[in-house]
């Protein structure tokens, strides 16, 4: 199949409340919205990228530049037989992973499409339903937090993970713990320690938590292995991996319990399979990270969380999680019985685009055809 024309939209989407980790404060989301066209069909994707280089290296307007000048081109020159072809089309391109990945979500759900298959179908997915939980900003005190969760509890949510950095960790977790004693509860600290910081994160070990997420550096995997044994609860690393031969090495380093695997972060779905599928066979778990996508990335993310070894809840909330109005006109909704989305089984991603409402929030378009 070779492409026919690539549209790139950067859009903005505000927040219904701010969102704030260790490291940065959002008011509102900025990704790239990506539409290919082929055979007669239309599909889309989301690059989830933040609008400053504060998660990883790469913000909106790089990943713009490393689209329009390198990788559309190269998608447009390439002849796919499967959406797996276009991993292997930009691997002259190093890094740039969200800038890779809004594409190759693409190319799935028009792969998809043409099969008549549903996403979660081409990926290998198990379930219709995949649990999901609720990630919880910084808040200004404890009483805050404690009305914040109890307002996503009350949702139906049934797992909670915190945001935490230094001065706002240990309290916090063990106020929400004492709380809810039997809550599915996790921290995410974004990066923001150091190994010297290890007693003082064992701190937590008494509060029964289903993981501690990347503490330490954001391209860390050694400290981590050095880290793990001071811990009580499971480690799980997140910003590190970025490659299914990052995870090879934290599996053979015994650097973690757990792999949160987001499908941007490491550039698409073909290689998430390949981490679930290495993880799977040592008998490591994994989860679906979330980086506040829209309702298209939502799909992806949906579908890829139905494969078997996703068996944590993943940080996928529904879409009126994050924002007042999306830009899909089917946005998933939290089923409050057992906290979980349904896979879609339509045909492609499953994503229905508000085309209107994406012509309201697109800051900038740009397009390029085949030849």
């Amino acid at each position: 199949m070779r492409i026919e024309r690539i549209e790139i939209r950067k859009i903005h989407l505000p927040y219904v409340a701010p969102f704030e980790t260790s490291g940065w404060r959002e008011l509102g989301r900025d990704p790239i919205i990506i539409r290919l066209e082929a055979d007669g069909l239309v599909a889309w994707g989301e690059s989830p990228v933040g609008t400053h280089p504060f998660y990883n290296e790469e913000c909106t307007d790089t990943a713009l530049i490393i689209q329009q000048k390198y990788l559309a081109p190269m998608l447009l020159e390439a002849d796919l037989t499967g959406p797996e072809d276009v991993t292997a089309a930009f691997a002259r391109v190093r890094g740039n992973k969200m800038a890779k990945a809004g594409l190759e979500f693409a190319a799935w759900d028009l792969f998809s499409q043409r099969a008549g298959k549903s996403l979660a179908d081409m990926l290998g997915g198990t379930r219709d339903r995949v649990e999901v939980g609720v990630s919880v900003g910084i808040q200004p005190n404890i009483e805050t937090l404690l009305e914040v969760v109890e307002a996503y509890l009350a949702d139906g949510y049934g797992r909670i993970k915190l945001k935490i950095k230094p001065g706002w960790d240990i309290e916090p977790a063990r106020a929400v713990r004492e709380r809810w004693p039997d809550l599915k509860l996790q921290v995410d600290a974004n990066s923001i320690y150091r190994l010297e910081d290890g007693p003082h994160l064992a701190e937590l070990n008494d509060l029964n938590l289903l993981l501690i997420e990347q503490p330490l550096a954001h391209d860390d995997i050694f400290d981590h292995a050095k880290l793990k044994p001071m811990l009580a609860n499971p480690l799980c690393l997140d910003e590190s991996i970025i490659s299914p031969d990052h995870a090879r090495w934290a599996i053979e380093m015994n650097a973690c319990d757990i792999i949160n695997i987001k499908p941007g972060r490491i550039g698409g779905l073909a290689d998430s399979v390949r981490i679930h599928d290495m993880a799977q066979a040592v008998g490591m778990p994994v989860w679906h990270g979330g980086m506040l996508e829209t309702g298209i990335g939502r799909y992806f993310n949906v579908a890829l969380a139905s494969l078997p070894n996703f068996t944590l809840p993943g940080d996928i909330s529904a879409n009126d999680r994050y924002y007042a109005r999306d830009i899909v006109t089917n946005p998933f909704t939290l089923n409050q019985e057992d906290s979980t989305l349904t896979v879609s089984t339509a045909v492609g991603s499953g994503a229905i685009v508000d085309e209107d409402f994406l012509d309201e929030v697109t800051l900038e378009t740009w397009e390029m055809r085949g030849r």
